[in-house]
């Protein structure tokens, strides 16, 4: 047994968890997106009594997120074991052990909102926990990837003509608190969609025609996320021109704060086109791009907090 979990292809195992969390991710939003979260009734993991539910369109929806989901769950656990077994890296091994542990949580707290009918600040949670389970699972598969080109430790010494500068306490703290920062701009994404507010401000960037419109109801709660979402903006700005001017820093710092600063402009314009097609059948499509995009910019927010705290000054 020991052998089998040796000659395991860590490279292709690693992307397929990946992917598959990021499918997993995807189905979630749209169980969200289209109503299904009740096409089981309350049975979990059964649906409706069943162990192969009777055809509807939400039935369907909703098993096949379970079913993608269980087989990504046993993904994970293998890939968890191969891990430990192969790897000596700790942070591979810190990456996997916190991807199988959010898979875990996922799935009970999917459980739970299945079967105990949590209310939408619970069933918001949900969403922020497949963030971190998808973005634990990519550093994975990234690092087992390319694990020559990233280093644990910074370069000491001069390297290809440079002398590199490890990030000061305060652009750790920044990095760190900017990435918290965006699970609360999630969270209240997420919050509009199990409420079904996001009707509350027609048009864009005006809400309802105003620039502050009032602050009550399904307009408050949407008004809120788009004021945090603007701010969310200016911070990662800010933060990409802040390393842009350290040049002394790895190279991978500019390239990935450069990554999550044009992730977060069409998160921002993806977000408008939410808006514009919320009446249209589109809106399951732009609902996902902009899951899909709030996925990737978090993933690299991710790394970057991890690099900052293995590259960073003690």
């Amino acid at each position: 047994m020991y052998n089998f979990w040796r000659r395991l292809p860590l490279n292709k195992l690693s992307l397929a968890a990946a992917i598959g969390m990021f499918i997993v991710l995807l189905q979630g939003a749209i169980v969200t997106k289209t109503g299904s979260g009740e096409g089981c009734g309350d049975d979990w993991p059964l649906c409706n009594g069943k162990f192969v539910p009777s055809y509807t369109i939400e039935s369907m929806i909703e098993y096949s997120h379970r079913l993608v989901s269980g087989i990504e769950g046993i993904l994970i656990l293998m890939l968890f074991i191969a891990v430990m077994v192969q790897v000596k890296r700790k942070d591979v091994r810190w990456y996997i052990t916190l991807a199988l542990l959010f898979t875990i949580i996922q799935a009970i707290l999917g459980a739970m909102v299945v079967v105990f009918h949590q209310p939408p600040l619970v069933k918001a949670l949900h969403f922020g926990i497949s963030l971190f389970a998808f973005g634990c699972s990519l550093l994975t598969a990234v690092v087992i990837r390319h694990s020559a080109k990233i280093p644990e430790t910074l370069p000491s010494g001069v390297v290809a003509g440079r002398t590199f500068k490890a990030p000061s306490r305060l652009l750790q703290f920044g990095i760190w608190l900017t990435t918290v920062y965006c699970l609360v701009v999630v969270y209240l994404g997420a919050y509009i969609r199990h409420t079904k507010s996001w009707g509350g401000c027609s048009g864009w960037p005006l809400c309802n025609g105003q620039v502050i419109p009032e602050l009550s109801g399904a307009t408050g709660v949407v008004f809120l996320h788009r004021t945090a979402a603007l701010i969310f903006f200016i911070v990662l700005l800010c933060l990409y021109l802040i390393v842009r001017r350290q040049s002394e820093l790895p190279g991978e710092f500019r390239q990935w704060t450069g990554w999550a600063f044009v992730l977060v402009i069409l998160q921002v314009l993806s977000g408008a086109l939410v808006t514009f097609t919320i009446a249209s059948e589109w809106i399951i499509t732009t609902g996902l791009l902009h899951a899909v995009l709030i996925a990737g910019l978090f993933s690299v927010l991710l790394y970057l907090c991890v690099r900052a705290y293995q590259l960073g000054e003690r």
